[in-house]
């Protein structure tokens, strides 16, 4: 499950057509499963949730996913309507919302279609952009959820978004693009490990301000026993410290992706 971050106009939705094959790249190439991305035979095997959903609102929900599933090539089995039934449920999304035209249905209704549109046969590559616009708290969750049992179940989730807080949650792996330029590809955990840590201190007594004063740490505050250190260096000094007085708790606060993001971003804009 790989998260595609980077603020509006960073190059995340060109990116996708590209890979889709909706627009050609002025040099180089793209591929999919090893094979050129204009091989229809690699399109079959997408489902794409694009973060401009554009559906045709003479329909009803049921005709459109019905209309959708139709598209697929000849030889190629049709979707599993108990699987379509169980995405619908899981979504919220109602025989009375399937039966109205799109035209009368809210956006976040529209979204949820989009959503098992792009499920509904379950595809090896999920390429999903902005997959939870629109969609209220309760439905978000589910979506994100169906996305990290798609991934467990060993299908490749491609999850284009400007949260931070959903990637860090859905994904296994992040990519951050900045003007058209990938930043960083990393697993989300060594990217957590390459940051700067907050380490919070529980003293049985007062908070030994001075002795804290070590290579690689920062006391960022300090108050009733308790200190949040900021560790950027080797550990070792500010232990040999901590272990001369009475500790009562020890911890490090997982970092969220949302600082290595801005921490990523900050190093290009400091840099020549």
């Amino acid at each position: 499950m790989l998260g595609f971050l980077g603020p509006n106009g960073a190059g995340k939705t060109t990116t996708i057509r590209l890979l889709l094959d909706l627009i050609r790249p002025t040099r180089g190439e793209a591929r999919l499963f090893g094979q050129p991305v204009s091989d229809p035979a690699v399109r079959q095997r997408i489902g794409y949730l694009p973060g401009e959903l554009s559906l045709d609102e003479r329909l009803t929900g049921r005709r459109m996913l019905a209309f959708f599933d139709d598209l697929r090539p000849a030889g190629c089995p049709p979707a599993d309507a108990r699987r379509r039934d169980e995405l619908c449920e899981r979504l919220r999304l109602t025989s009375a919302d399937l039966a109205r035209v799109i035209r009368d249905n809210s956006r976040g209704t529209k979204q949820k279609i989009g959503f098992v549109a792009a499920f509904q046969h379950d595809p090896e590559l999920l390429v999903l952009d902005e997959p939870t616009t629109g969609l209220d708290p309760l439905v978000r969750e589910s979506a994100l959820e169906l996305m990290r049992e798609a991934g467990a179940a060993g299908r490749t989730v491609f999850h284009s978004s400007h949260v931070i807080s959903e990637v860090d949650r859905s994904c296994t792996r992040v990519a951050i693009v900045r003007a058209g330029r990938l930043v960083t590809v990393e697993r989300i955990d060594a990217l957590r490990k390459t940051l700067t840590r907050r380490m919070v201190v529980r003293f049985a007594g007062e908070v030994p301000i001075q002795e804290l004063d070590v290579p690689g740490a920062e006391l960022l505050e300090h108050g009733d026993g308790r200190a949040v250190i900021l560790v950027s260096g080797e550990l070792d000094p500010l232990l040999q410290v901590l272990a001369r007085h009475p500790v009562q708790h020890m911890a490090f606060p997982e970092p969220e992706l949302d600082e290595a993001f801005l921490h990523l971003y900050g190093a290009e804009d400091a840099s020549p």
